[in-house]
């Protein structure tokens, strides 16, 4: 199929641990916890001892606290953070405030759905009299995020002409997730195309081979493609690339607002973080230390007791006996998987984002889940598992979703948030911001802009005075 990615790394694993691996890996660290005090509870096989070991190296630390082996500073410079994993109950005191106490920018938003995202992108440039078309539009997209019914329906259903519809679905094609609400992956792919070109330039005759090749693209059959459009085998290949790395027949598969498209949807509210995040010995200058937190203080293992009395198991129950091993194993390995998994990607993601972390929004670096996936060689759906519902606590204290990590166009519209604060005698346009932001290093069209300013709550030129964003 078109444009999906897949990679072997996983692949020495069983179907088994791999499954369970991606399940515990989409848990909180509260839910990991009710995941392993079920599993205690019902498993006779399974223990938690209280004696506490190093969850990295497994040598025995006599005091709570970091492990003085895996603790060690990496290097001398401070860009190398010190990641290591953290029982809950050593976090108690590490600067997390109690719920009450917690300030108001800690409780994530609501989770939006794709329409109520879409929704308020567009808003602003809505007439109010289209409001119910686009909800009628919005409301009928699949899960792919494409509409499943057509202009003329909507058009008869509503009593108005077909070109009135089409001028709002237009707006809502040229939202995020881009291509949402057109009728077919080819059109999905022919609107980003063309939204794309209006930042960066495009190879010759992509337009085309979406066009009249698009049963060619997807069976990469690019000899054949470059016959039919008349250019070398190489040249269809490079196409094919352009399109497989930078476009998706399927907008609501794409990364969207705060959140990846799931099945299961992600807490709301923030009270404590899964992840760490503070200065040592409080100095910028120093490295990081990321804490990740583990939902149980001692070692989760099989019991040995359980294993020596198995070969006098009755007949009756070796069966069952033998599977309760076998699940309490399972477990046990699946949830050291995922700890290393997440380590991974905090030690990367500390170094990357480390001005981000110390300074704030307009020093987040653009980096897709796609790319941590290839730097960590991993699928992007690991990636995607291990930064859903998760929260993190920066040096500051802020609790904040780890998938702001991930916001590709936060730092923009940090930045437009700044220049409109600092408007003086006169507002500026959309055009006029779009300027300024190229300005800045941050080429967006005036439409993108629009659709910033709208994400941000923010109001059009003619109406922000005398009001202006906090």
């Amino acid at each position: 199929m078109l444009l999906q990615r897949q990679t072997t790394s996983l692949r020495p694993l069983t179907t088994a641990h791999l499954a369970q691996t991606m399940t515990l890996l989409g848990l909180t660290v509260g839910e990991l916890r009710q995941k392993i005090e079920t599993e205690l509870a019902e498993n006779p096989a399974l223990e938690l001892v209280e004696e506490h070991h190093c969850p990295v190296c497994h040598r025995p630390q006599p005091n709570s606290g970091l492990c003085p082996l895996c603790s060690r500073l990496p290097s001398a410079t401070a860009e190398q953070p010190i990641v290591f994993l953290s029982p809950r109950e050593d976090f108690q005191h590490h600067g997390v405030l109690p719920a009450e106490d917690l300030p108001d920018d800690n409780l994530a938003p609501e989770v939006e759905d794709l329409p109520t995202f879409v929704l308020r992108q567009i808003a602003a440039e809505l007439a109010p009299e289209d409001r119910s078309l686009a909800a009628h539009l919005l409301n009928n997209l699949d899960e792919d995020g494409l509409l499943s019914v057509s202009i003329l329906e909507i058009a008869s259903y509503h009593h108005v002409l077909p070109s009135r519809v089409e001028v709002v679905l237009k707006l809502i094609q040229r939202s995020e997730p881009i291509g949402v609400g057109c009728s077919n992956p080819q059109e999905a792919l022919l609107v980003q195309l063309d939204v794309l070109a209006e930042t960066r330039p495009i190879p010759l005759l992509a337009a085309e081979a979406i066009q009249q090749g698009m049963s060619l693209l997807s069976r990469r059959k690019y000899s054949e493609l470059g016959q039919l459009l008349g250019i070398s085998t190489s040249q269809a290949s490079q196409i094919a690339s352009f399109i497989s790395n930078n476009l998706n027949p399927y907008p609501a598969r794409a990364h969207w607002g705060d959140v990846h498209q799931s099945a299961e949807p992600s807490p709301n509210v923030y009270h404590t973080p899964d992840v760490i995040i503070s200065r040592l010995n409080d100095r910028e200058e120093t490295p990081l230390v990321v804490e990740v937190i583990t939902p149980l203080y001692g070692t989760l293992r099989v019991n040995p007791l359980f294993r020596q009395a198995l070969h006098q198991a009755p007949p009756e129950h070796s069966t069952e006996w033998h599977q309760a091993i076998d699940r309490a194993t399972l477990l046990v390995k699946c949830i050291g998987q995922r700890n290393h998994t997440i380590v991974r990607l905090m030690e990367l993601l500390a170094t990357i984002q480390r001005k981000f972390i110390l300074h704030g929004e307009v020093h987040l670096l653009p980096f897709t889940r796609a790319r941590m996936a290839d730097e960590l060689e991993v699928h992007e759906s690991t990636i995607s598992r291990a930064v859903s519902g998760k929260a993190i606590q920066l040096p500051t204290g802020r609790i904040i979703p780890l998938s702001t990590f991930f916001d590709r166009n936060l730092q923009v519209r940090t930045v437009l948030k700044q220049i409109i604060n600092q408007e003086a005698s006169a507002n500026f346009s959309d055009s006029q911001l779009a300027v300024i932001l190229k300005g800045h290093g941050y080429p967006v069209a005036r439409r993108t802009v629009a659709k910033y300013r709208a994400m941000e709550g923010i109001l059009p030129s003619h109406l922000r005075q005398p009001f202006k964003p906090c």
